[in-house]
């Protein structure tokens, strides 16, 4: 399969390595000095005990790249305009674009099941409608990934998730058509674990769950998980995981979770910096709206009280913005 990875750099380094060893026709779009490295020396995966070194064609223009079979998005929600702009060189009469991001997607009042309520109106997840222009509803997938990796130098990629690399993959009404059925198996074959699920919005809400009532805390704090070792901050984050939870209830998502199960003592986390405070250490553009924001706008359609959720949204947009890295 001729695949490409829109962003390739930890997430997506990470999956273009692995479809590339398993014989696919890979190609990333990524820029500067990672790009370089790419170009020159191939990319790298350390992964566990393993080392992929994957040649992979690399370019920061993707009509250097061809038409392809599938694009995988993993480009933040912030930075898709740069999609918009360039994804059309990818594009074949019927390739499909699997959009891989943390939050709420910008399709996701599209295909929604008749007897859920519509969704708020977010015109900032896709300003001007830049994406729907050039991709069409027919094109778009939705994507979910779970997995933790560093671009630890330019061109390599670690894996510090070696047994948990997953991309969850819907089309955007749920239906299961052959396309979907092919890609999952094409991950799969990869090493990429691929569930079949019949509500991808489902996966969408639980893993927003994390980066909602877990990371945006970390970002104010500005430390590591430290959900589970002080108490105080324990109680704040179940907290705002039983709102977030009402928020999604309140849209027809009724999750298998719940505060103790997320943040229960028993629950071990790694020592890792989610990629919300990642971003504001670095000075990157911040995915405030997909993660924070637009989750709260479910809850204020829906008359669904987020007092918890409304003051984590306030710190995080404050402390974006004091950096210049989102505005409001």
């Amino acid at each position: 399969m001729r695949i490409c990875l829109y962003g390739a750099g930890a997430i997506g380094g990470n999956f273009a390595a692995r479809l590339a060893e398993a014989g696919n026709e890979v190609s990333v779009v990524a820029r500067g000095a990672h790009l370089a490295a790419i170009q020159a020396k191939g990319l790298t995966l350390l992964s566990g005990d393993r080392k992929i070194v994957a040649k992979v064609k690399a370019s920061d223009r993707p009509a250097d790249l061809g038409p392809q079979d599938v694009v995988i998005s993993t480009l933040k929600a912030c930075s898709l305009a740069d999609l918009a702009a360039g994804i059309a060189p990818l594009l074949g009469k019927d390739t499909p674009v699997v959009f891989a991001q943390n939050g709420i997607p910008w399709w996701y009042g599209r295909g929604l099941a008749a007897d859920r309520p519509p969704a708020p109106d977010l015109p900032r997840l896709d300003p001007g409608g830049a994406l729907l222009k050039a991709i069409g509803w027919e094109r778009t997938m939705g994507g979910v990934i779970t997995t933790s990796n560093h671009v630890i130098e330019p061109g390599v990629v670690h894996n510090i998730s070696p047994d948990r690399n997953t991309l969850w993959v819907g089309e955007i009404d749920d239906s299961q058509s052959s396309r979907l059925a092919a890609l999952r198996q094409t991950l799969v074959a990869a090493g990429i674990a691929s569930p079949a699920t019949t509500d991808i919005r489902y996966d969408i809400w639980h893993k927003l769950m994390a980066n909602l009532t877990g990371s945006s805390i970390c970002l104010i704090l500005g430390q590591p998980i430290p959900i589970q070792k002080t108490p105080i901050v324990n109680a704040l984050s179940r907290r705002a995981h039983a709102e977030a939870l009402a928020v999604a209830a309140a849209h027809g998502i009724v999750l298998d979770d719940s505060p103790e199960q997320r943040y229960g003592t028993k629950r071990v986390y790694p020592d890792h910096r989610p990629s919300l405070l990642q971003d504001y250490e670095l000075g990157r553009p911040m995915e405030i709206e997909a993660i924070v924001r637009a989750p709260l706008a479910f809850g204020r359609s829906a008359g669904v009280a987020t007092p918890t959720l409304d003051a984590i949204e306030a710190l995080s947009v404050s402390l974006a913005e004091s950096k210049g890295l989102y505005a409001s």
